[in-house]
């Protein structure tokens, strides 16, 4: 298969680099979605191997993972991870996302912290586990699709998937954190085959933990469910766990 991975990030000198090294030989080509970085973000990444477009300004996280998702579709790549680009995920656990989209027996593998037998989170806010507990609980009653993980954006989506014209994702609204759960909607209510997979989600002991706003960051989580509460719900189905840029 031909794997883009794609990393959106905004200022993480220090992070990207060690992010695009450790890309396992699975994945065919890194991207970086530059996302209004000032401490050349870009350049390290290019060094190090990857890909880079940079949007101009600062458009948000879901504008940057909507041009990588696109890249994915236009040249024809079989399957598109998203990862952190500061760290926070483990590149060498793509190929636990990769298997089940291999083996044809799903088309959006999400990868969750909480079905590790030891989840390693870190020094992970008190406020962020609490959150990322419940937002999987309130997924579950909009979606009646059973999940353990619905905020961690470490995921493979298939080319099935991304050539389908339904996902619509390029609302101006999905520009912020909105994307990542609508997807995860999206792909439920369409009604492809979605499996989570236990993957590491370490949060780093000095610098930014996350750059989502406490207030506004949770609201555009929960403004998909919102959304999507007006729509007819699936029955309740447990998931299979499984061990516009320029570039420069």
């Amino acid at each position: 298969m031909r794997v883009l991975a794609i990393a959106p990030c905004t200022n993480e000198v220090g992070r990207i680099g060690k992010v695009i090294a450790a890309m396992p030989h699975e994945v065919t080509q890194a991207l970086v979605i530059d996302d209004g970085s000032t401490d050349g973000t870009g350049d390290e990444a290019r060094r190090a191997g990857a890909r880079v477009i940079r949007v101009p300004g600062r458009r948000g996280v879901g504008a940057a993972i909507r041009t990588g998702l696109r890249v994915a579709r236009t040249d024809g790549y079989d399957v598109a991870v998203v990862l952190a680009g500061n760290t926070k995920d483990d590149p060498r656990q793509i190929p636990l996302l990769l298997e089940p989209i291999a083996a044809g027996t799903a088309d959006f593998v999400q990868g969750s912290r909480w079905l590790a037998r030891r989840a390693s989170l870190g020094p992970m806010p008190l406020h962020r586990r609490v959150a990322t507990r419940v937002h999987p609980l309130l997924f579950t009653a909009v979606t009646g699709r059973f999940v353990t993980e619905s905020t961690n954006g470490f995921r493979a989506l298939s080319r099935r998937l991304l050539e389908d014209p339904r996902l619509d994702l390029d609302a101006p609204w999905l520009d912020g954190y909105q994307l990542e759960p609508w997807l995860y909607v999206r792909a439920v209510r369409l009604g492809y085959r979605t499996v989570e997979v236990p993957v590491r989600k370490v949060y780093p002991s000095s610098g930014p933990q996350t750059r989502m706003p406490p207030v506004i960051g949770w609201w555009q989580m929960l403004e998909p469910l919102a959304r999507a509460l007006g729509r007819q719900p699936f029955g309740v189905r447990r998931n299979t766990a499984r061990t516009d840029a320029a570039e420069g």
